[in-house]
């Protein structure tokens, strides 16, 4: 490779250190915006990834997780969060390259960061000789201290204050029971989001590694019915052990669904040529009103039996907004 070459990479693998260490430094330190950088954190580094190559995708990833540690003084349980969204994008990146087709790159990703994460907290678990529940409802609560905390600086009213940590421990405990669904579910709709957003790059470069054509006619295997069946039979069970893998597994399920949903809406939108500012105009306020997500979700659901969008054949195995 010639001596242009190679500052090419290296300029482009600095810019992504940088790039990635922005924004994970912003995602750690700002309430409400760095929320939104944490989910789309893995979008440079899949864009990196299939720039520059699986090499230099891992050395974005080490180097901008060693600024970060050195920027705030060593190890912080946050680093768990941006290394699971790095390490979702570099997945993604691997199957993306792989021409997988997109559900099976957002489950093969999710599942791969899950497996890691897993592993990870055993062997952190076993070197510090602490029970797992314990550090993960330690975690959930201590969370749930600072939620309150700032929901305090905003205003709130006391007695909402009040009410929340009153019932902090039954929040706790509900929330540690959902833990692994909430976990399948964040990483689902992550990948779902950068997916769309990679589109863009993909689209320029002109690299079909994944088929978009079509994404509004996505369809959820009919055979997830049962699962639904299933859960909410589990969840009139009096074992609570029974039941907690039914929350689960329904949590999973309204996801799947949400993203049928969304394909219907999407249908639509281009069948009666909305707007493309109204569209997304609409897209942000489903994300910020979860009761309509939950809406989003049901029609999605009901599409099976419906078929809002008359559909007369199998659709292709993809999904879309």
């Amino acid at each position: 490779m010639s001596v242009a070459g190679h500052n090419s990479i290296l300029k482009n693998t600095l810019s992504g250190i940088g790039l990635t260490a922005l924004i994970s430094a912003v995602a750690i330190s700002v309430p409400i915006i760095g929320f939104v950088c944490l989910l789309l954190l893995p979008q440079p580094i899949i864009f990196y990834r299939l720039k520059l190559g699986r090499r230099q995708g891992l050395m974005i990833i080490g180097a901008a997780l060693l600024l970060i540690i050195l920027g705030t003084g060593g190890l912080f349980a946050d680093a768990v969060f941006l290394m699971a969204m790095m390490g979702l994008g570099f997945c993604m990146g691997e199957f993306i390259e792989q021409g997988l087709p997109v559900e099976k790159t957002i489950a093969y990703a999710g599942g791969a960061v899950i497996i890691a994460g897993c592993s990870a907290l055993v062997i952190y678990a076993n070197l510090r000789n602490i029970s797992i529940s314990g550090f993960l409802s330690d975690y959930i609560a201590e969370n749930l201290q600072m939620t309150i905390a700032l929901y305090k600086k905003t205003g709130m009213a006391e007695e909402s204050v009040r009410a929340l940590e009153n019932s902090i421990e039954h929040i706790g405990n509900a929330l540690f029971r959902i833990l692994p669904s909430l976990t399948a579910a964040g990483l689902l709709l992550a990948g779902w989001l950068n997916l769309l957003a990679a589109r863009l790059f993909l689209n320029r470069w002109q690299r079909e590694f994944l088929d978009f054509r079509q994404l509004n006619l996505w369809q959820a295997p009919e055979a997830l019915v049962w699962g639904v069946a299933a859960s909410i039979g589990m969840l009139l069970l009096p074992s609570n052990p029974i039941r907690a893998i039914g929350i689960n597994a329904l949590v999973i399920l309204v996801v799947i669904y949400f993203f049928q949903g969304i394909a219907v809406l999407s249908h639509y939108f281009e069948t009666k040529r909305f707007p493309l500012p109204l569209r997304w105009i609409i897209y942000a306020f489903i994300v910020i009103q979860q009761v309509l997500m939950l809406v989003v979700a049901a029609i999605g659901f009901f599409d099976v039996w419906a078929n809002f969008r008359g559909l007369e054949t199998s659709p292709p195995d993809q999904l879309d907004p």
